[in-house]
C-alpha cells in the first residue's frame, strides 16, 4: 500500500503528464500538505467543527503558495481536487435524498408512483401517491417546451442568420436580460394578470395548468435562444457558403446545412429548457392552485393540479417534525432527480448519435 507521502506522486501520474518531478521534494511536500488540509477541511465541515474556517484559510494559504512556486502543478491539482469534490457532493446529495425518502418508500412501496383509489395524498392517514404531481409536472413541462422549443430555435436562427448587425446587437442582450429576471416576477405577473384573465375569459379554475406551462415556457425561452444561438454560430461559414454557391436559398441552407450541423447544440438547448421547466418552483408555486388530484379528464390542461416542485415548496413547513410527510417530499425530490438524470443521459445519447451521423458513421 502506498504511503501518504506517495499520494501526490500517484495523483500526478494519474493526471498525466506529470507536472512535478518526483525528486522535487519541496513541490511534493506542498501538494501533500494541500491535499491533507483539504481533506481535513471537508471533515471539519461535515462534523460542524469550529476548526472549519481556520482549516479553510490554511488551505487557501497553501494553495496560494503552491500557485506561486509551482503554478502548473497547482492548476492541475486544484482542478483535479475540485472535480473529485463535485462528484462526491453529487453522490452525497443522491444518498441523502434516497435515505430520507426510504421511510415512505417502505410504507407505500411501488404504490407511491401508482394511482390509488380514493384520496391519493392524505397526510392524516399517511397515504401518499405522487401520480397527480408527476402528471401535473408532465403537463406543464409539455406546454412549456411547446412554447420555448420552436420559439427558441426560431429566435436563435433569426439572431444568428437573419438579423442585421444593428438588430442583433439589440436583440441578443435583450434576450440575455430576460434570462436574468427572477422567477418570482414571472409568477407574480402570472398570478395577477394571466390567471384572472384565463379563469374569466375561458371559464377555467383559478391556477390552471395551461397558463402555468406558458409562463414557464417564456421563462425557459431565453435559455433556449442563447444556447441554440451559440451552437448555430459555431457552424463553419465555409459550409454555409458552399451550399449557397451550389444554388441553395438562405432558407434551404439553414434547413439542410446549419440546423443539422448544429443539431447537437440545439438539442442541448431544448433539453436545458426542458430541465428549467421541470425544475421551476417559485413561478409555479405562486400561480398553481395546489390541488393534489388528477385533472378530470386527465388530459384537461385547463384544470388545476400540482407539480413536484410546488408540492415540496408548499409543504416543507408543515412537514417539519412529521416522519412520513417529510419523507414523501424527499420522495418527490428523488423522482425529480431521476427525471433530470434521464434527461441528461438522453441528451448525451443524442449528441453522440448526431456526431456519428455527421461523421458519416452508421
Amino acid at each position: 500500500m502506498a504511503s501518504i507521502t506517495e499520494l501526490p506522486v500517484l495523483t500526478l501520474r494519474w493526471l498525466k503528464p506529470t507536472v512535478v518531478d518526483e525528486t522535487d521534494r519541496f513541490g511534493l511536500a506542498l501538494i501533500t500538505i494541500q491535499t491533507l488540509v483539504l481533506v481535513a477541511t471537508a471533515a471539519a465541515f461535515a462534523t460542524q467543527s469550529v476548526w472549519t474556517m481556520p482549516l479553510l484559510l490554511a488551505f487557501l494559504l497553501v494553495s496560494a503558495t503552491v500557485w506561486v512556486t509551482r503554478q502548473a502543478a497547482a492548476a492541475r491539482t486544484l482542478t483535479f481536487l475540485m472535480t473529485i469534490s463535485t462528484v462526491v457532493t453529487l453522490g452525497l446529495i443522491a444518498f441523502f435524498l434516497f435515505a430520507e425518502a426510504l421511510p415512505v418508500f417502505e410504507r407505500m412501496g411501488v404504490r407511491i408512483i401508482l394511482p390509488l383509489e380514493g384520496e391519493m395524498w392524505d397526510p392524516n392517514t399517511n397515504t401518499f401517491s405522487l401520480v397527480p404531481m408527476i402528471w401535473g409536472t408532465a403537463i406543464t413541462t409539455i406546454v412549456a417546451i411547446l412554447v420555448a422549443g420552436p420559439l427558441g430555435v426560431a429566435g436563435a436562427l433569426f439572431i444568428s442568420e437573419i438579423a442585421p448587425e444593428q438588430v442583433r446587437e439589440i436583440v441578443k442582450p435583450g434576450v440575455e436580460i430576460l434570462a436574468g429576471i427572477p422567477s418570482i416576477v414571472y409568477g407574480f405577473i402570472g398570478f395577477t394578470i394571466i390567471n384572472p384573465y384565463v379563469s374569466s375569459e375561458l371559464s377555467t379554475g383559478f391556477g390552471a395548468l395551461l397558463p402555468i406551462g406558458v409562463v414557464i415556457g417564456f421563462m425557459a425561452l431565453p435559455t433556449v435562444v442563447s444556447v441554440a444561438e451559440d451552437a448555430i454560430s459555431t457552424v463553419p461559414e465555409s459550409m454555409k457558403s458552399g451550399a449557397l454557391a451550389m444554388g441553395a436559398t438562405d432558407w434551404q441552407t439553414m434547413k439542410s446545412v446549419t440546423v443539422p450541423a448544429a443539431f447537437s447544440g440545439i438539442s442541448a438547448a431544448v433539453l436545458l429548457g426542458l430541465g428549467r421547466a421541470i425544475g421551476e418552483t417559485m413561478a409555479a408555486t405562486v400561480m398553481i392552485a395546489h390541488v393534489k388530484e388528477l385533472p378530470q379528464p386527465a388530459y384537461d390542461v385547463f384544470d388545476s393540479g400540482e407539480t413536484l416542485t410546488t408540492l415540496i415548496a408548499g409543504n416543507f413547513g408543515p412537514a417539519v417534525g412529521t416522519e412520513y410527510l417529510l419523507s414523501a417530499l424527499f420522495a418527490a425530490g428523488v423522482v425529480l432527480f431521476l427525471i433530470v438524470t434521464a434527461i441528461s443521459i438522453t441528451s448525451q445519447y443524442i449528441e453522440e448519435r448526431m456526431k456519428r451521423k455527421l461523421g458519416g458513421e452508421v
